[in-house]
């Protein structure tokens, strides 16, 4: 199963382990932290976290959802991790399942919004922020190829938008995963296999980002992006001519999360550090790139963020994609996996 699931993820090289931390020469704790956070916020996160724990240093080693997964699940009898901080929610049931994680309630952790939080008690992981699919729509490009705005998931079916539309692949992304195990659910395991593949005739290419689809249509190379809300509000902030659009028939969504690898040796580190990241303070640092965070009552209202996307949030049985997740990956990778770009 997981030589299964790391082959889906690619052969390409890790990305390199980054050392950041206010104290670097500090020698009273030292945490490996897998992640798959976006690359320009480590240095952030670490240095907020030093504010409190300058004597702990987060050595970092960050990558796409499915490239993260697929190394730890491959180190699963030799782990190499101490601690995990945000990953999607559907990677570490799957970790759960497998045994790998340390359950732990940390301090604060009642605070939380419940749906965020593990059933189990203890909690093996817990949920920081959430983010939810859109489309993002360059209105130029778009006028410019004669298109008519989408309204709806099977509205990007249509000819008209052929090799008009960017999305992430799956494996390599929880953006993808997350478009397309709702797909699955919303249009049932049928009618979401039949829809991706009149939606991959469309497809120019698949990313292994979740995040550069809407980045490519805000730069204007392509006229839609599959990705999530949050990345486009932010692009069109900066005055990209993009809308971001809610398709009709409702959205996927998953969390990022943290949890503790099973068998760390820096146990007592590892559970300072998920103690701080349920706080206030890390969720208000949480709200500066996710618009819906874990701890309520902290999110700010986010600019061009759309009004009706928490309504639009299907009902996501997180443990059916988790459950099913190698599967879902090895089918996608059968049938449309030869419009992938290259990995770096």
């Amino acid at each position: 199963m997981i030589s299964q699931i790391l082959n889906s993820a690619g052969a390409a090289a890790f990305s390199a382990v980054l050392l950041l931390s206010s104290s670097p020469l500090a020698l009273a704790g030292e945490l490996t932290v897998y992640t798959a956070i976006e690359a320009e916020d480590l240095k952030k996160y670490a240095a907020k976290f030093n504010e409190d724990y300058p004597d702990i240093t987060i050595k970092w080693v960050r990558d796409s959802t499915g490239i993260v997964t697929a190394k730890l699940l491959a180190e699963k009898n030799n782990p190499q991790a101490d601690v995990i901080w945000g990953l999607a929610g559907t990677s570490l049931l799957l970790m759960k399942s497998e045994g790998m994680l340390e359950p732990y309630a940390p301090k604060g952790v009642e605070k939380l919004d419940p749906k965020f939080v593990d059933k189990s008690s203890p909690p093996s992981w817990v949920g920081m922020d959430a983010w939810v699919a859109a489309v993002c729509y360059n209105t130029v490009e778009g006028a410019k190829a004669g298109l008519t705005a989408p309204t709806s998931w099977k509205d990007l079916l249509d000819p008209m938008y052929k090799g008009k539309i960017i999305m992430p692949n799956p494996n390599s992304s929880g953006t993808g995963f997350l478009d397309v195990s709702s797909w699955l659910q919303m249009f049932g395991e049928e009618g979401g296999w039949e829809y991706m593949d009149g939606l991959h005739e469309n497809i120019a290419r698949y990313t292994h980002s979740g995040s550069k689809p809407c980045k490519l249509a805000a730069a204007g190379e392509i006229p839609i992006g599959i990705s999530f809300a949050f990345r486009g509000a932010k692009s069109k902030a900066k005055g990209a001519p993009i809308d971001i659009i809610v398709p009709s028939e409702g959205v996927g969504w998953e969390m990022e999360a943290t949890a503790i690898i099973a068998g760390t040796d820096n146990l007592a580190d590892a559970k300072t550090l998920v103690d701080w990241t349920v706080t206030k303070k890390a969720n208000e640092m949480y709200n500066s790139g996710y618009a819906v965070v874990a701890y309520p009552g902290v999110a700010k209202p986010v600019k061009f963020f759309p009004e009706n996307l928490l309504e639009k949030m299907i009902d996501n049985d997180f443990e059916n994609a988790a459950n099913n997740r190698k599967r879902i990956l090895t089918e996608w990778q059968k049938r449309y996996d030869g419009k992938s770009e290259a990995k770096n």
